[in-house]
């Protein structure tokens, strides 16, 4: 098995090939929210900039936002489990939804806000691979509104067998492609949309405008790593100078005690002692 240098969940990658093939990501987002592609009419891609300046932030997101017939549509590759998944797309969703709002605008004039999350871990116990939610009613089931759609595509729970048929599950599994033998196992299907998806990704791997930003990309997940670790070995070493701290002084409290327990005890060996004397005496 030769393993691929860039899978399609890199994000670099997956910013810079739709970006640059609008076209694939209209195919990718009608499979996405089960929309016939032919009766898309407005497709645009609102954040197409990658500004170098800011790849290597670690807190630089490289999504995609789009416009698809009126609504707003946020797209993201997410490869690791950091916590609070649902939360944080859930926080984006608010966001975009409350920007859209202009200047004396109407809520009325809200858009229907969607985040569409492709995932690489479990986030959901059930078996299904697509989970969409949306405000409902807890007892009558019934909705709140439209105008909020939160899609999560759990990639670990595809099926093992690629159905040549189903456009959604051959985006998916393109997604988790891991193999140059995987690719090949997907191109030997001869579905047009996937051997042009498949060459746009080979086109962009080797430029070397891609190689700049996956390395700038690269620099800024070490960096942070780095930082993370710092920050934990320097909070493990402050906890442990506390706590030997307290330790030392229950033990110099607990001296203190002893050593007035001890002062108790003479004293009343002493007085015991003394009064053992006099009664001799008498």
């Amino acid at each position: 098995m030769t393993k691929l240098e860039y899978t399609f969940k890199n994000d670099t990658l997956f910013k810079m090939l739709f970006v640059k093939y609008p076209n694939l990501l209209k195919r990718l987002v009608s499979e996405l929210l089960n929309i016939a592609f032919e009766s898309i009419g407005q497709f645009v891609i609102t954040n197409p900039e990658m500004p170098p300046e800011s790849i290597g932030d670690k807190f630089c997101r490289l999504d995609i936002n789009m416009t698809v017939d009126n609504q707003r549509v946020d797209l993201e590759i997410q490869i690791s489990d950091e916590g609070d998944y649902p939360e944080r797309s859930l926080f984006y969703w608010a966001r975009d939804y409350s920007t859209s709002l202009v200047s004396g605008g109407e809520y009325s004039d809200l858009p229907r806000t969607v985040i569409i999350s492709i995932i690489d871990f479990y986030l959901f116990d059930c078996t299904e691979f697509h989970s969409e939610f949306m405000p409902l009613e807890v007892t009558r089931h019934t909705p709140l509104t439209d105008r909020m759609s939160l899609h999560y595509f759990e990639l670990p729970k595809l099926p093992v067998t690629i159905d040549a048929d189903n456009g959604l599950e051959l985006w998916l599994v393109l997604f988790n492609a891991e193999t140059e033998e995987e690719l090949k196992q997907i191109e030997a299907l001869e579905v047009p949309i996937m051997e042009e998806a498949i060459g746009a990704y080979r086109g962009i791997t080797a430029t070397d405008e891609f190689k700049e930003i996956e390395r700038l990309r690269t620099l800024a997940r070490h960096n942070e790593a780095s930082a993370l670790g710092h920050a934990r070995r320097e909070a493990t070493a402050k906890a442990n100078a506390k706590w030997q701290a307290v330790v030392a002084n229950k033990d110099a409290a607990l001296a203190n005690k002893d050593a007035e327990m001890q002062a108790v005890v003479a004293n009343k060996d002493a007085e015991i002692a003394r009064l053992r004397s006099q009664l001799n005496r008498d």
